[in-house]
């Protein structure tokens, strides 16, 4: 496995970039805008392609990189579905799977720091974010943060987890890189608490100043823009109400670019084509699927919220397929609409 932990020393923040193998997919986790160049040197010199970019959570101490990999790149965006960003095109629950190539992670909702935090596990580690630190815990002061949510995230799942589990956490402020489970539960200071009421009292007595780029890291990661914005401006797009006159016309195929475990849990849109995101590139180029599709029927993407689907037409308009559209916010604007769904 390729695995390289990058450090942002302006805000002391870790990003994580994985993948299998030299050649194949890439994802990485928790980047900071100003690294982005870095990030793609590394991919580029390593011979990966980032397919996905994933947020612990809304960070208060840095502009995330999410867009700018999102825009250079063409990766799909992810946090977890309590989150309000706009930039993220995939939602995560507890209980799913993070995967790409030759990598599964699991993904693990652990509230507390924020009300949007998330731990994604492998085998043998760990990416707790702001909820277990090394030798600490995420404050739990703001951004919808509650201390006792964190003690349960904290003791009751990441605890849980196999004592040589590597704990790699999305700051350092000490120079730490990584610690394990079981050296957290026998060193945290703020882990030798005999009850959740101590852990609670602990938490609300720190009183911490709030982090320098708050005010403006916080609105500029929850507001970055969106990619539909720009493909309705150049007529690519239908909205939910017209995509449900299009249902089971011969002359129109709808594409579902979903991972699986997105239509098992939500739902599919009868008769649609299911080809991941992920492939798109392969698929509207001259002798993929698409492109051969594309030249008999109108291509009408969806995904989960309307991203994906947008990059996705954009990629099929360039690749030639002038047929090619989108479903503004995707299956839950169909849904919203009262569009069928196949469970």
């Amino acid at each position: 496995m390729i695995f390289r932990q990058l450090f942002d020393s302006t805000s002391s923040t870790y990003s994580y970039l994985i993948a299998s193998r030299h050649g194949a997919e890439a994802l990485i986790i928790d980047p900071v805008l100003e690294k982005v160049d870095r990030y793609i040197k590394l991919l580029n010199e390593l011979d990966l392609r980032l397919v996905k970019a994933v947020d612990t959570h809304l960070h208060a101490d840095h502009v995330t990189g999410l867009a700018e990999l999102r825009d250079r790149t063409h990766c799909i965006t992810a946090m977890g579905e309590q989150t309000k960003a706009d930039v993220v095109s995939m939602r995560l629950a507890d209980g799913d799977k993070l995967d790409i190539e030759g990598v599964s992670l699991d993904v693990i909702y652990t509230p507390g720091h924020t009300d949007d935090s998330y731990s994604f596990a492998m085998q043998d580690r760990v990416f707790t974010g702001d909820t277990l630190l090394i030798r600490g815990t995420g404050r739990t002061d703001f951004q919808n943060g509650d201390p006792r949510q964190q003690y349960d995230s904290i003791f009751n799942r990441l605890l849980r987890l196999h004592d040589d589990t590597m704990v790699f956490p999305a700051h350092d402020y000490k120079g730490d890189t990584v610690s394990t489970i079981g050296e957290e539960r026998r060193n945290n200071p703020r882990l030798q608490v005999p009850s959740v009421d101590a852990y609670i009292d602990l938490m609300n007595n720190l009183n911490l100043p709030n982090p320098k780029m708050m005010d403006v890291a916080v609105p500029a990661n929850m507001h970055i823009g969106l990619h539909q914005e720009q493909v309705a401006a150049k007529g690519w797009a239908v909205s939910a109400d017209a995509a449900l006159r299009l249902l089971g016309r011969p002359d129109v195929a709808l594409v579902d670019l979903r991972e699986k475990n997105e239509r098992e849990r939500h739902g599919k849109i009868p008769g649609a084509l299911h080809l991941p995101y992920t492939e798109i590139d392969d698929n509207v180029k001259p002798g993929g699927i698409l492109h051969q599709l594309g030249s008999m029927q109108k291509l009408a993407f969806f995904c989960a919220f309307g991203e994906r689907s947008a990059m996705a037409v954009t990629a099929a308009q360039e690749a030639g397929i002038d047929s090619a559209c989108h479903i503004e916010g995707g299956i839950a604007a169909w849904k919203k609409a009262g569009g069928p769904i196949e469970h």
